[in-house]
């Protein structure tokens, strides 16, 4: 699902007093740890290296919820297929997808009709699988290799559908929020006389009446009690809740009762069959795409047009590639949009999304494969669990089970924040992370980006807002030196992050206790645009010195820095 929005510990919900003055760190993950002494990126200090460069438009393929194609700050960064005959009903291009004028949508069906909720990936194993293993004597060495792992990720799933008490008292606490909310709302609303206003209008506004001030107090004690996002108005906070408050009922709901098959009803393939392909509709923007448009703008918001905000990344191609759900994605889906962008061109993937059950992996991991044949860079968003990815499932992954191998074209990306926006802390308290799993740390707490309905702007917070960060500075240097490899591009990434293996110590997420960064990501260190592109400026493409050797051996990292030539 989503890596956003809504970060509710089990055992409490409380958090730290909220301040509404945002204005000042809109552009903070931007900024020079150095000069402007926030851990941002230094994306100015970069432009101002590659002044005067040459470059070459790359495209970036974003699988997320929906793009809001209309939005002012992204119109005009959108990849367009020149292939295909806008409108005409025609496959003009014959890659089986009509009309895929900016990308595809997987999630729909030919009438139009588009899947907007699923359910978790565990209740869909559970029971899946349920007659097939339940209360039966199963000896593993007679399984299939796809037998053995459905069979594992059904006994995981099988583990965990018990309804624990603090999972019940956090969804009625929840919907007691919810309510209180609403209720203030409508008093709010009436005093304020208008419909839709932000937390820092809110505080500004003084209500005359008595229960005018009740309302506004109430109102922001609720905000104190939930981790979000401070500028988000009424009408997208109450929303988002009560979508959540009714996930997490459902989720509970599905562990006694089979949830219907949302797919089968909507999207209507044969999902088994992962030849069948052709399904979905070209509607990219789908009925939420709050995720994907954040994501998207973040990226490359257009940089000239003198609005909104500035992308990470100019001359960029945004393709929108619809296939996560508010729920769990499917596999299938994945494994055919990656598919579709290694097809159609793209050079850099960005994954916001994950989830703790894949029984199709070999799906994605065969598409994941195929993106490195073809020398394409994964960026995938660590989680918001406060795990540690190292022992708990967290899928997609670089470990490709059924290829035996690693993949070597994957960035695993977890949250960093600032002592200025997160609270005191430098690693998101939310952040997953993983020594031997979790690549790098770029920010992710209170990330300003585009939304969607009428060119809004807005704060998000998670490794959603962290991966984009990395595929920015990606699609940079691989627009300004094409002739790097994905995994050149990744080296340069990883190995000019700002290690801070020797300074403070950060707080382990989900813990109070503290470490050094390189316990909890491989790199032990923060992404920097500068520094990387810099380090990309350096480096020989691959293909020079393949020539020289077996052409059957795997292509070196060489540094010319480094190099006797």
């Amino acid at each position: 699902m989503p890596r956003m929005r809504f970060f509710f510990p089990l055992t409490l919900l409380f958090v730290s007093q909220l301040s509404f003055a945002q204005t000042d760190i809109k552009n903070w993950y931007q900024l020079d740890p150095q000069k402007d002494s926030f851990y941002g990126i230094s994306l100015q200090k970069t432009y101002d290296f590659l002044k005067g460069k040459t470059y070459k438009p790359v495209i970036v393929a974003v699988i997320d919820s929906g793009l809001d194609t209309t939005h002012e700050d992204l119109k005009k960064v959108m990849w367009l297929n020149t292939k295909e005959i806008p409108g005409n009903g025609i496959d003009d291009d014959g890659n089986g997808y009509i009309d895929d004028i900016h990308g595809w949508n997987f999630l729909g069906n030919k009438d139009g009709t588009n899947l907007k909720k699923e359910t978790n990936e565990r209740s869909r194993v559970y029971y899946r699988f349920k007659e097939k293993f339940d209360g039966k004597e199963i000896d593993t060495a007679l399984l299939t290799e796809d037998e053995k792992w459905q069979y594992a990720e059904w006994v995981k799933a099988s583990a965990q559908m018990g309804i624990s008490p603090d999972e019940k008292m956090q969804v009625q606490m929840l919907d007691i929020i919810c309510k209180s909310l609403k209720k203030n709302d409508q008093v709010i609303r009436t005093e304020m006389n208008k419909d839709e206003y932000t937390p820092e209008e809110l505080e500004r506004f003084e209500p005359e009446s008595q229960k005018g001030k009740q309302a506004k107090m109430g109102y922001i004690t609720c905000l104190k009690m939930l981790s979000l996002e401070e500028d988000q108005t009424n009408k997208a906070l109450i929303t988002d809740l009560e979508e959540y408050v009714q996930g997490k009922k459902q989720s509970i709901e599905s562990k006694t009762t089979r949830p219907p098959d949302y797919r089968a009803e909507i999207i209507k393939d044969n999902y088994f069959d992962i030849n069948d392909r052709f399904y979905g509709n070209n509607d990219i923007m789908g009925p939420e795409p709050m995720h994907g448009t954040h994501v998207s703008g973040i990226i490359a918001a257009d940089r000239t047009n003198n609005m909104g905000v500035n992308g990470i990344a100019d001359h960029v191609q945004i393709m929108m590639l619809r296939a996560v759900p508010d729920g769990d994605e499917y596999d299938k889906d994945i494994a055919l949009a990656i598919k579709y962008a290694v097809d159609n061109g793209a050079k850099v993937i960005n994954m916001s999304f994950g989830k703790s059950f894949s029984p199709e992996k070999k799906w994605v991991d065969e598409a994941i494969k195929y993106a490195d044949s073809k020398d394409v860079l994964i960026v995938h968003a660590a989680g918001n669990e406060s795990h540690n990815v190292d022992s708990v499932d967290n899928f997609p992954n670089a470990d490709l089970l059924t290829l035996n191998t690693k993949a070597q074209n994957f960035i695993s990306v977890g949250a960093s924040g600032d002592a200025n926006v997160a609270g005191g802390k430098i690693v998101a308290y939310f952040s997953n992370y993983g020594k031997a799993t979790v690549d790098v740390f770029a920010p992710g707490v209170k990330i300003y980006s585009t939304l969607p309905g009428g060119n809004q702007y807005g704060f998000l917070s998670g490794t959603s807002m962290s991966s984009p960060v990395v595929t920015g500075i990606a699609a940079l240097i691989r627009s300004y030196y094409p002739a790097l490899s994905a995994k050149q591009v990744k080296y340069a990434i990883e190995k000019s992050a700002e290690n801070l293996t020797g300074e403070t110590p950060v707080t382990v997420p989900g813990s109070e206790r503290n470490v050094l960064l390189n316990e909890l990501c491989k790199t032990g260190g923060f992404v920097n645009a500068d520094a990387a592109l810099e380090l990309a400026s350096t480096l020989k493409p691959e293909a020079t010195e393949v020539k020289k050797k077996d052409k059957k051996a795997a292509p070196t990292l060489i540094n010319s820095k480094d190099s006797k030539n």
